[in-house]
């Protein structure tokens, strides 16, 4: 009698696949008319239940991706509580609509995008069309509501043909595009003052067609001075920039006059000339092509050009040799002798030596000043003679700034047979041209190849067919040493996956606790991959005492990817496809410690279920 209750639920099922006509509730919807027929009934339905979510989400990925990221309608924490067959129901007939709503009651709220502004009274269907939908599977479906992107440009037209950021809402909002309320002139590169608060933005942004389309631009506009925008009244008659003397307020105002760096005209105030008014010393007039020109070619020391000579030529016309311009009644020293009426006048560092460091015996013994080296040492002991003749030290050195500083420029370095490229234009001259034996800078001999300055690391390491003639740029930029441009897939060991991301040091370099390199492995470095990791399997899966973890593992992660179960001896089936790994391989120890063990031996159903 117990054998006869056994198989009595296979005697109505058999039953009921005999009859399925009679008991089927009614025909499917195109969409799963494919699922008809009573061997497929267990593809939505589990035996003895209704439809789950999980048979529904098998098939509709889609729907399963929004959920697990909780986002769209389906991610909304009240309808992921509800059954998928409470809003889709079936076995209605072939034309029943599963998707439908009342579009005009829904609370597009619910899909995590508040509709706001214009997009609150706009048509459903004016969003939701395929040509804004970027998922090429989605996009072939009609009338779908899912696949939109929530940027702006995934909708619209990018106005700006991607001159400006793409987020459109640090400018616009939802109202319109026209105006931009959200825009702030004054966090861009020209804060906006004075009369350009007033004036229209197509002023200086002019709007023009580009790609045949209308365009206003907003970026790459000059505004280093206001002659990017403005016209020169004065005919580019007056040095500087205009802010110098004029105002964004307005440019008849002189209201900033005294801004005005009058040294950029070759007169420099100092004293008195600082505090008195510009129109005491030239013509009052607002004509912009004469105003501040009638002084325009008096130097500096031309006193009388300006004032009367009290001396009446006397003393010569050279004022400030005994006068200053604090006062004129403020005289300097008497004992100053003024060493421009010799044919040597003073400059620079020369006007701070004592007399009786070049005049060594009397003052009017005359001294041969042709050339630098006659009263100074040459430092660089010949380094820069040629032919016999070594070139004045001028032609390197101020006389402003003394020898400490050099007039060398980059520029003619970059004519010397070693020009300075990436990381050695940031470095600082004494780097190299200073001699650390000598303790002196030296110019010549210092060589051109990497290893004459820089520590070979690598040598006896690398093969000459990598590393021909110890040639560093040919892994090296000379940006940084860090970037390495080696081509390894010229070697026996072609990076791929994760290998493609890590510094060449961790696989090359052996480094000991305080970072300094123990050992360098190139040549010797071999390609297995327990070489460089940690075998964790231990001889689980050795074949003749070699693991090789490719028959199992890609290089872009440790997921086993290419391990096949059904090479096994235990090919997965039904439920065993859909279960954790860990259910069938982990194993709790005694001491609570988690073992896991591959290869099992035993595959009886008893084995692992009671």
């Amino acid at each position: 009698m117990k054998t006869v209750i056994n198989y009595l639920p296979l005697v109505v099922l058999l039953f009921l696949f005999q009859g399925y006509g009679q008991i089927s509730p009614g025909d499917l919807t195109r969409a799963h008319a494919d699922l008809e027929g009573m061997s497929n009934c267990t593809q939505c339905h589990d035996l003895g239940a209704k439809v789950t979510d999980k048979k529904c989400l098998e098939c509709h990925k889609e729907i399963q991706s929004l959920i697990n990221k909780d986002r769209g309608l389906h991610g909304e924490k009240t309808v992921m509580k509800q059954n998928c067959v409470q809003c889709h129901s079936e076995h209605h007939g072939r034309n029943f609509e599963m998707i439908r709503f009342d579009q005009e009651a829904f609370d597009h709220n619910l899909t995590g995008y508040e509709l706001e502004g214009k997009h609150a009274v706009v048509d459903c269907n004016k969003c939701h069309v395929s040509e804004n939908i970027s998922d090429s599977k989605l996009k072939k479906r009609e009338n779908t509501f899912l696949g939109l992107d929530e940027a702006c440009l995934s909708c619209h037209d990018d106005y700006h043909q991607k001159t400006l950021d793409t987020d459109c809402l640090q400018c616009h909002n939802m109202e319109a595009f026209q105006p931009a309320p959200k825009f702030d002139h004054n966090t861009t590169d020209f804060a906006l003052k004075g009369e350009h608060k007033t004036i229209d933005c197509k002023e200086c942004h002019a709007i023009t067609t580009r790609n045949g389309k209308e365009f206003q631009e907003f970026t790459n506009i000059p505004f280093a001075d206001c002659v990017s925008c403005h016209e020169d009244p004065h005919n580019d008659q007056i040095p500087g920039q205009c802010m110098q003397c004029h105002t964004e307020t307005a440019f008849a105002s002189k209201e900033g006059f005294g801004n005005f760096e009058h040294s950029s005209t070759g007169f420099d105030l100092k004293g008195r000339h600082q505090q008195i008014d510009c129109f005491s010393c030239h013509a009052n007039t607002s004509d912009p092509l004469s105003v501040f020109q009638d002084k325009k070619r008096v130097s500096e020391n031309s006193c009388i050009s300006c004032h009367k000579d009290q001396h009446e030529g006397k003393y010569g016309t050279n004022c400030v040799k005994c006068h200053r311009e604090s006062s004129f009644l403020s005289l300097r020293s008497m004992d100053f002798f003024d060493h421009t009426v010799t044919d040597y006048p003073l400059e620079g560092k020369h006007t701070e030596v004592d007399c009786r460091q070049c005049h060594k015996k009397s003052y009017s013994d005359p001294i041969n000043f042709t050339a630098c080296n006659n009263c100074h040492t040459d430092y660089h002991k010949g380094e820069f003679t040629e032919n016999n003749v070594t070139p004045d030290c001028k032609a390197c050195h101020s006389l402003e700034k003394g020898f400490d500083y050099s007039l060398y420029t980059l520029e003619e370095h970059q004519s010397t047979s070693f020009p300075l490229e990436g990381a050695h234009v940031a470095t600082p001259c004494y780097a190299c041209h200073v001699s650390e034996t000598k303790k002196r800078w030296t110019f010549r001999n210092l060589g051109e190849r990497c290893i004459d300055c820089h520590e070979d690391i690598h040598e006896d390491y690398i093969t000459q067919s990598y590393y021909p003639n110890n040639e560093c740029a040919v892994c090296h930029e000379n940006e940084a040493w860090s970037q390495v441009s080696f081509d390894h897939s010229t070697t026996e060991w072609p990076l791929t996956g994760k290998h493609l991301e890590i510094d060449c040091r961790q696989c090359h370099f052996v480094t000991s606790k305080n970072n300094s390199t123990v050992k360098q492995a190139f040549n010797s470095l071999e390609g297995q991959c327990i070489t460089c990791h940690e075998n964790v399997h231990d001889e689980t899966f050795a074949i003749d005492g070699v693991t090789d973890c490719n028959r199992c593992h890609a290089t872009d992660n440790w997921f086993p990817k290419k391990f096949n179960h059904e090479l096994t001896n235990f090919p997965l089936e039904g439920q065993h496809k859909v279960i954790s790994c860990s259910a069938c391989h982990e194993v709790t120890e005694p001491d609570g410690q988690t073992k896991v063990i591959y290869k099992l031996g035993k595959f009886k159903c008893i084995d692992c279920h009671s």
